[in-house]
């Protein structure tokens, strides 16, 4: 099943380039109610629908390092700082967006605006305390997940060993285009993954790169309790903007548009537009701090 939210928060299924509604408020009440949801009989025309953010998580959990490659990339360039697995903090849930919507550009707090490419899994029910054994039977589905990364914030982050605020601003979570439920993937593990900016391939790598599995992080995440329908990130691939010879000259501006398909799953596209275009005033002073 592909599960969506679309027009006015409704939700519904894909089947045969049609959405189906469903009777129920969110994606997420559609798994605390262990998806039993009917539908309401009403359908509409897929080309017709506007794809909203397929879901609003409780928890968004993220996973950083765990493509080795990632890391070996920005070693490669002198990076900062490593980025080794077992990187884990929460994300914005408020700095989600859907697929279409803009990438809004805050050109007063970064000049460094970069994508990261990333599998989300989608909790299908509640669990805490449990192995990697257990895992399956927890996953209701997935979605691809694009972690936009404000990099000269993240390096001044880095300092401390922590890095949030970097990742966690306004629009910087893109998630979508609909959730596809586990039942539609055969294995999760080898899913080809590419990323586009403006047609141009910059990140193209295999879902079985991970360094830790799938049933491993959900087991590791367990003892912060599940609700049905939080999320969890597995890691970027190589390609980021960052470890580029010219990391100017590819980090993301306005006017760009990119997309992130993951096999199956299918394709996020969302464009980059300046904070005068998409407010209608310029950017305001940035306060800071450090």
């Amino acid at each position: 099943m592909k599960l969506v939210t679309f027009n006015d928060n409704q939700v519904g299924r894909i089947a045969d380039d049609q959405v189906l509604e469903l009777d129920t408020a969110s994606t997420r009440e559609f798994f605390e109610r262990d998806r039993a949801v009917p539908e309401t009989g009403r359908r509409y025309p897929l080309a017709d629908v506007r794809l909203r953010a397929p879901i609003v998580p409780k928890k968004f959990f993220h996973t950083a390092g765990n493509f080795r490659e990632h890391h070996e990339d920005l070693v490669r360039v002198n990076w900062s700082h490593p980025v080794n697995k077992g990187i884990v903090f929460f994300q914005n849930v408020d700095a989600i967006i859907g697929p279409e919507e803009p990438i809004v550009y805050p050109s007063h707090l970064t000049s460094e605006l970069d994508y990261e490419l990333e599998l989300a899994i989608v909790l299908g029910k509640p669990g805490k305390f449990f192995g990697a054994e257990q895992a399956a039977e927890h996953i209701g589905g997935y979605l691809v997940f694009n972690d936009i990364t404000a990099r000269d914030i993240q390096r001044r982050e880095m300092e401390s060993g922590v890095f949030s605020f970097s990742k966690a601003i306004e629009t910087f979570c893109p998630i979508g285009p609909y959730i596809v439920t586990a039942d539609e993937i055969e294995d999760p593990h080898n899913l080809d993954m590419e990323l586009r900016v403006n047609g141009d391939v910059r990140q193209k790598s295999n879902t079985g790169r991970m360094s830790v599995s799938i049933p491993q992080l959900i087991a590791y995440h367990s003892p912060q309790t599940y609700s049905a329908g939080d999320l969890i990130t597995t890691g970027t691939i190589a390609g980021v903007a960052a470890s580029t010879e010219d990391p100017f000259a590819n980090y993301l501006k306005p006017g760009d548009v990119v997309e992130a398909e993951i096999e199956g799953i299918g394709v996020l596209r969302n464009p980059v537009v300046s904070w005068q275009d998409a407010h209608g005033t310029p950017p305001p002073a940035a306060d800071q701090w450090v």
